[in-house]
């Protein structure tokens, strides 16, 4: 049988270039182990040379391990679809909505689905006053990894400062902080795997899941399966699930959430979908690869179930 040839996507050109490189990395490493023939392709500003580059690797299988815009927004997903390529991960529609979180949120709450109260703002009303009465987030509509994500409670003079050095374009996603703690779901296709209790590291982040508590070394502790309540722990794994049908999202996604049982008092507290993750982190101490783990799924095995489920969508 001949060697399947698959070329990886590391890099690119977005804010969570670094991210991709290390998840790149891992996935490079193991798909060789697994008896691939591997090439890696850096996309730069260049689609003509992007085209080429994947042209000349003759793959059979494009193996995204791009992260933020460009990479999960749907624009890669596009140029592999005119190119008539298989790739992993999900197609450009599912990718275009999850990375815009407005939209996102439009898509869950129209079916149902637990968010947040917020609305997009343009920066400069945040100049001007506080969209919120009590705590608040700012965050861009189109950025990953908390790239960009703002805490603002009373009384913290915070506000002006981040309108005025904001660099996410004109407008921002304002939504109610929620209290409590950061859950996580991996979903393969249809199936959720468990769910996972994230803690920021004290002293080391801004007290949130935060761009260094995902990547920074200690920054966080990841506990599975998370120690919550049984409803509550059953409800992640199917809204996990939700979410990846509501966008028609395909192969590996992650689904976070806030979980709100300061006040549960012993009962199920409040669940909200922050966001759904179309191309998870893929370092081996990821979230995704942890999950995976911990229902038997090596990560190597991970990343051979994600070439061989990648899909043309044209």
């Amino acid at each position: 049988m001949e060697t399947r040839r698959v070329t990886v996507l590391a890099g690119g050109l977005s804010a969570e270039r670094p991210v991709s490189q290390a998840s790149s990395e891992g996935v490079v490493g193991a798909l060789r182990d697994e008896g691939f023939a591997v090439s890696v392709v850096d996309p730069g500003a260049d689609l003509g040379a992007l085209v080429a580059a994947i042209t000349d690797s003759r793959p059979d299988v494009v193996f995204n391990a791009l992260h933020g815009r460009f990479g999960e927004d749907g624009t890669i997903q596009g140029i592999l679809d005119w190119m008539n390529v298989p790739y992993t991960h999900s197609g450009l529609r599912a990718s275009s909505v999850a990375m815009d979180k407005s939209a996102a949120r439009a898509a869950f709450a129209g079916a149902g689905l637990p968010v947040a109260t917020g609305r997009m703002i343009d920066v400069a009303e945040l100049r001007e006053r506080d969209p919120f009465e009590g705590s608040y987030v700012v965050k861009p509509h189109n950025e990953g990894s908390s790239v960009g994500v703002e805490i603002v409670h009373p009384g913290s003079n915070r506000r002006a400062a981040i309108a005025e050095g904001w660099r996410f374009g004109r407008t921002a996603l304002v939504e109610e902080f929620i209290p409590g703690r950061e859950l996580t779901v991996g979903v393969l296709d249809g199936r959720a795997l468990t769910v996972t209790d994230i803690t920021p590291s004290a002293g080391i982040t801004a007290g949130f899941y935060d761009f260094e508590a995902k990547y920074g070394q200690g920054g966080s502790t990841h506990h599975l399966p998370a120690n919550v309540h049984p409803d509550t722990f059953a409800r992640a794994m199917d809204l996990a699930c939700a979410t990846h049908r509501t966008l028609g999202c395909r192969g590996a996604t992650r689904t976070d959430f806030r979980y709100d049982d300061t006040r549960a008092a012993g009962g199920p507290g409040r669940l909200v979908i922050l966001e759904i993750n179309t191309q998870p982190g893929l370092t081996p101490t990821s979230l995704l690869p942890e999950q995976a783990a911990f229902t038997g799924m090596s990560y190597g095995t991970l990343c051979r179930w994600m070439v061989d489920h990648a899909a043309c969508r044209t």
